[in-house]
């Protein structure tokens, strides 16, 4: 009788140790800390794949798995505010832009944060939340968009280029503070960068230009959610 009491606590104590070999193996760590169900998050790191799969050596965020996340986000009645942390090279245009309108088109509250760099199309990633934050070392590169492979050289491409140009440009100036004017300079300069037109904005840089809303690391990020989560959830009063 007391040898079968001890079978399940025996099964739960294996159960438990092959969770922790996992956790060691994957994470670095025997305990991962539980996560709020109020808040979801995701992470777009490396390059952005879209249509053409990258190297087998690159870091890579697929859009085909960061856009059912976005669906259930929209969907799921239990998650109350929505948090993307950045550390993108950038990568296809299409699929970042995809990626940026459905952030921007949530109806729950969402905050971005800039770690280490969000370049070229990570630039709209980061502007598409309600609110962005970025880390003083972090940077952002804007740049005019690129295309690899076999370019025809006739009018019709470089007209192409500059609709899908015009496309991110009024994207960025809808969703963040910068001027239009002034965003044409930075993705025009030519003294910044050695092999490219372009800018690099570190940290503070982001935000006087109006790019990022504020400096700040992941406490401010998480605090900033909340509070939009709150004044979501707070019944608007009647002008009298």
């Amino acid at each position: 009788m007391t040898e079968q009491t001890n079978i399940p606590s025996k099964i739960k104590l294996k159960s438990d140790i092959n969770t922790n070999l996992k956790n060691i193996k994957e994470m670095g760590t025997q305990n991962v800390p539980k996560l709020s169900n109020k808040i979801q998050f995701i992470t777009i790191i490396g390059h952005i794949e879209g249509h053409s799969v990258s190297p087998p050596q690159n870091k890579s965020t697929k859009y085909e798995h960061i856009i059912p996340q976005l669906i259930a986000v929209e969907q799921n009645p239990e998650i109350e505010g929505f948090l993307v942390i950045l550390n993108t090279v950038g990568g296809d245009v299409e699929a970042g832009l995809a990626i940026a309108e459905m952030i921007a088109s949530l109806s729950k509250p969402t905050v971005s944060l800039v770690l280490g760099g969000s370049h070229s199309i990570g630039v709209p990633l980061a502007t598409s939340c309600n609110y962005s934050f970025i880390v003083p070392t972090a940077t952002m590169t804007i740049h005019p968009i690129r295309m690899n492979g076999l370019v025809i050289g006739v009018p019709q491409t470089f007209k192409y280029f500059e609709k899908m140009q015009e496309r991110i440009i009024n994207f960025i100036i809808r969703t963040s503070k910068i001027d239009r004017e002034k965003l044409l300079e930075l993705m025009n300069e030519t003294d910044e960068i050695a092999n490219d037109i372009g800018t690099i904005l570190i940290g503070e840089e982001a935000v006087k230009y109006g790019l990022i809303d504020e400096v700040g690391g992941i406490n401010k990020a998480l605090s900033k959610l909340k509070e939009l989560i709150n004044e979501r959830k707070e019944p608007k009063k009647d002008n009298v």
